[in-house]
């Protein structure tokens, strides 16, 4: 699956027949800022169907960096090559070199720490540098509470809602509404329409965006999830307009693909019944 500004291609990669994509700005928007006047070569190994891997996307596309991109199997064993980048076999993995200062390349694995990282070298306002303003540093600890609560107090339940059955998804709905709106609602007052009042894209809605979006297609389905859920998410007021912007970003929706995701997760759980 090709995606705007990028070509697409089949490379042999030790061996082994992998799907390659050069990614390009599509737009010129300036150069993010760096303390440095060379361009990084990134390589990104992905997977489109992963919720951590399409962090790295978001990150990616919205700092406006020009990056390799190489799709990842997750239906099959990893190759060996593969395991030589990164021996858990998980996505995403980033392959990051800057001449004079990176010349060997270095490899990041793990969605939050690819993410951070980019966004650390490149600071911007998905994530100011600690030491930008006197309040960067007091916007990151904001943003870090409001990933944390989602992933301890909210992430738990998508999993529990497919999971269970009959009448006990909608009492799990009800539980994961009451929670979000006694946890997160509080958390979005300023939201403009993102967290903390900002305009653009923050690292709150890079670490929170592939679930949310999860959320509501699997509600849409009325299968893996109670349509209800959707609903009831979107007459949280705070929520509920936060969720739409974050939602209709492009580089938030740029690798996601509703039906696929939709079709792979029924089939995960079926796989996971029938064991």
């Amino acid at each position: 699956m090709a995606t705007n500004g990028t070509s697409n291609g089949t490379a042999a990669t030790n061996g082994h027949s992998t799907s390659v994509y050069f990614h390009t700005p599509t737009k010129d928007i300036g150069s993010p800022k760096r303390s440095h006047n060379m361009s990084p070569k990134i390589i990104l190994y992905t997977n489109h169907r992963c919720p951590y891997a399409q962090r790295a996307h978001i990150t990616l596309d919205t700092l406006n960096l020009k990056y390799e991109e190489i799709l990842i199997d997750l239906d099959t064993p990893r190759p060996q090559w593969y395991l030589d980048i990164n021996p858990r076999g998980l996505v995403p993995s980033l392959k990051y070199s800057l001449p004079g200062i990176f010349d060997t390349p270095e490899i990041l694995t793990e969605s939050g720490i690819v993410s951070q990282f980019l966004c650390d070298s490149f600071p911007s306002p998905l994530l100011p540098a600690s030491k930008e303003d006197p309040f960067s540093a007091l916007k990151r600890a904001r943003i870090a509470f409001f990933v944390d609560t989602w992933s301890s107090k909210i992430a738990p339940f998508q999993f529990q809602i497919i999971k269970a059955e009959g009448a006990e998804k909608e009492t799990k709905v009800e539980e994961c509404v009451k929670l979000m709106e006694k946890e997160i609602e509080p958390l979005l007052v300023g939201a403009r329409p993102f967290f903390g009042g900002s305009g653009e894209l923050t690292f709150a809605e890079v670490m929170t965006a592939p679930f949310l979006l999860r959320m509501f297609s699997f509600a849409r389905d009325g299968e893996l999830m109670p349509r209800s859920f959707g609903e009831k998410l979107e007459g949280l007021e705070n929520f509920g307009r936060w969720s739409k912007a974050v939602m209709e970003n492009g580089n938030v929706r740029k690798v996601y693909d509703e039906e696929a995701i939709v079709a792979a997760t029924k089939k995960r759980v079926k796989q996971m019944a029938s064991k």
